[in-house]
């Protein structure tokens, strides 16, 4: 596998996974209600999906994917290299997986599957962001089981320029049973909590994680960026190129994290419209298996642009 960082890391990771898994993990009452996606190139293409209504207890993510794909290992079985046959390279091209929306900390071998979770392994290309701390794919997911098994709680900061897209993400999580507090933009959220920030980026360009976009995809793992004071929405692809600008109306949803605090949803654009097509956006259907969208006129557009392997 090319890149000296990242292979430095996978290795540390191993060992810490290495020495989770041999503390000896009792078998349980297993679990229930686990879904397991795979896909290729930033979810552009859909390898396959399993539930499993039943889950033997004390299950890995690593032996859960075992017991459904042909899967191959490196560095002391705790990585994946080939699911399906279908396999990373030295070209900064490797699985990852995400549990409930977020980049896994560790190794899958070390990894417990708890009630309801989502995992979701996708094989894509890094060479632009070692890491997509979180995603928007797996939605109603992380707001409705969490991390680790516990449910966080979630809030709801808006902007009082979009009073109509907020009443909406508000209406949608509800939908879905998730309750929120709700308070002003700017206010911020606990370090064990789940935040989603509704505004215009001019609205949100003060928050921290609005700060890590704005620094690229190598630190949020989302790729777009806002340009011209937040009155334009550039799209990237998966080498952080830009491929597409869009304008008036443009809305995004994405999602990243700062260092070891929770996911903060974003649920922006270049003006108030903008953000009520993204508001309109925040539904199961329309966000599966995306990393994060841009939307506009109607159209969705899932980001990186052109994420084929």
């Amino acid at each position: 596998m090319g890149g000296g960082t990242r292979t430095a890391l996978l290795a540390m990771a191993t060992a810490t996974a290495v020495a989770i898994a041999g503390c000896g993990l009792g078998r349980g009452p297993g679990t229930s209600q686990v879904t397991l996606t795979v896909t290729r190139g930033f979810g552009t293409m859909r390898v396959a999906s399993i539930q499993q209504r039943r889950v033997p207890g004390s299950e890995t993510v690593m032996r859960m994917l075992q017991r459904s794909f042909r899967v191959s290992t490196r560095y002391g079985g705790g990585f994946v290299e080939s699911i399906n046959g279908l396999s990373g390279s030295s070209s900064k091209l490797d699985w990852f997986y995400y549990l409930n929306g977020i980049e896994a900390p560790v190794g899958a071998a070390a990894t417990t599957v708890h009630r309801g979770d989502r995992i979701w392994w996708d094989l894509h290309d890094w060479s632009a962001s070692m890491a997509t701390p979180a995603v928007v794919g797996s939605f109603p997911e992380p707001f409705l089981h969490g991390v680790g098994g516990k449910r966080l709680p979630t809030t709801l900061e808006c902007a009082p320029d979009v009073s109509s897209a907020c009443k909406r993400v508000g209406t949608e999580l509800a939908a879905v049973g998730i309750p929120v507090a709700s308070q002003l933009i700017g206010t911020g959220s606990g370090a064990d909590t789940l935040g989603v920030v509704v505004g215009t980026w001019s609205d949100l360009r003060s928050e921290l994680v609005a700060r890590l976009v704005e620094r690229g995809p190598a630190a949020s793992g989302i790729y777009a960026r806002f340009e011209r004071g937040g009155k334009a929405l550039a799209l990237l692809d998966p080498r952080a190129h830009g491929v597409k600008t869009l304008g008036s109306g443009a809305g995004l949803i994405a999602a990243t994290a700062q260092a070891s605090s929770k996911p903060t949803w974003l649920i922006t654009g270049t003006d108030p419209s903008g953000v009520t097509a993204a508001a309109s956006a925040l539904t199961p259907a329309r966000l599966r298996d995306h990393f994060a969208v841009a939307v506009q006129g109607g159209a969705d557009l899932p980001i990186p642009l052109r994420g084929g392997v």
